[in-house]
């Protein structure tokens, strides 16, 4: 299994940015893909973004010209770059890990105000 801790949430202001980082440590190289979700109480949780061991990306329509995802495979560190933000990007951002195993980070907080 992979152990992920994130970090870099924040409160911004609507229009701001900020960038969140997911730090994998454990069975790594067994990952295939990485990426993040996000949920506000009372929801589902929300998928966001997913990179490929390879390159692929994946983007929830909500987020697709204005997030980023990329990882540093030497830091084995996955990072989600958030632009533009708006107030319904307010959520918990959770890191998840997909190998033989499903795994998650024990999410950031980010909070944009209007």
């Amino acid at each position: 299994q992979v152990q992920l801790v994130e970090s870099g949430g924040g409160l911004v202001q609507a229009g701001e940015s900020l960038k969140l980082s997911c730090a994998a440590s454990g069975s790594q190289s067994k990952t295939n893909v990485m990426g993040w979700y996000r949920q506000v109480p009372g929801t589902a949780r929300e998928f966001v973004a997913s990179i490929t061991r390879g390159g692929p990306t994946d983007y929830a329509t909500s987020v697709k010209g204005r997030f980023t995802i990329s990882s540093e495979d030497a830091k084995n560190t996955v990072y989600l770059q958030m632009n533009s933000l708006k107030p319904e990007d307010t959520a918990v951002y959770y890191c998840f890990a997909q190998s033989s195993f499903l795994d998650w980070g024990r999410g950031t907080q980010v909070t944009v105000s209007s």
